[in-house]
Order: structure tokens, then sequence, then C-alpha cells
């Protein structure tokens, strides 16, 4: 089997969350025979939400949709690396390989600060795979941030 990355696509979410004044991140979520099921970007602000982060979003479609609280097998893509909220998420999700773009030195959870998938009390760990197109997700949010203080 030929691996197929969907980080576009979350690109693709994460650049609409910017042309919403949210924080461009966005994650698709991709069953085992490769459909994607689930697709968002940040929403906290439109939302009014700090929970709404684009992984949080598209873990709870994906489980309304499936009519699970488990998505055993499923891939996640998100353009940043998960914050320790969404870590926890992913891994009570039991969401079989994570791959992110950017790494996120301030918040995190993956492979910086809380480092959630490492802790005894993590019940499941994901299959991890970084710096999946890491420099479109990293040059995406660069320009939000630039604009921003612009």
């Amino acid at each position: 089997m030929t691996f197929r990355s969907y980080m576009d696509q979350a690109l693709d979410q994460a650049r609409a969350a910017a042309d919403r004044g949210e924080v461009p991140v966005g994650a698709v979520i991709v069953d085992p025979s490769g459909q994607v099921v689930a697709a968002d970007g940040n929403r906290t602000r439109e939302l009014n939400d700090p929970s709404a982060h684009a992984e949080m979003l598209v873990i709870r479609q994906a489980c309304a949709a499936l009519g699970v609280d488990r998505l055993v097998g499923y891939d996640l893509y998100v353009t940043l690396e998960p914050c320790a909220m969404c870590a926890a998420v992913i891994a009570n999700a039991r969401i079989g390989r994570l791959y992110y773009g950017a790494a996120d030195a301030k918040s995190g959870g993956v492979a910086q600060g809380a480092r959630v998938f490492s802790h005894p009390q993590t019940h499941h760990k994901p299959e991890i795979y970084d710096m999946i197109n890491a420099q479109d997700c990293q040059a995406l949010l660069k320009e939000f941030f630039a604009n921003k203080r612009g």
C-alpha cells in the first residue's frame, strides 16, 4: 500500500480558518479505506468556544457521523502540533495515526511541553509522524501573525 498524505486538505482548512480570522490550523480525519470523514479548521472565535480547535472539531464530527466514541484505525492530519487538550482527546478517541505539520514550541502537547502521550496515565498512544509539509504549515502561521501585527 502506498502512503498518501492528506496534509494538503488540512492546509486548505487552515487557510479557510485564517479567512475567518481564526488562527490557521486545519485538521482532517481519514478512515482506514482512505476516505476523508471530517475536515475543519479552528473555530474558537466564531463559536466562542476555547475547545473548538480543529482537532476537536473533526473528532467530534467523525464520531457523530459514525455513531461511535472511538476512532480506532483512523488517521488524523493536523497542520500544527496538537496542544495538551487535543492530545488527550486524540488518546481517548484511540486515533491510530497522528500526522502533524509544524511543531509548536509554545503550546504543543506531543513533542513539546506536556508530552501527553509519554505519560503513564495515557491509555493510548497513536503512531506519530511529525513535520509533514512543515514548511507550508509554518509559513501559513507566520504570515497570519505577521498580518495581525502589521
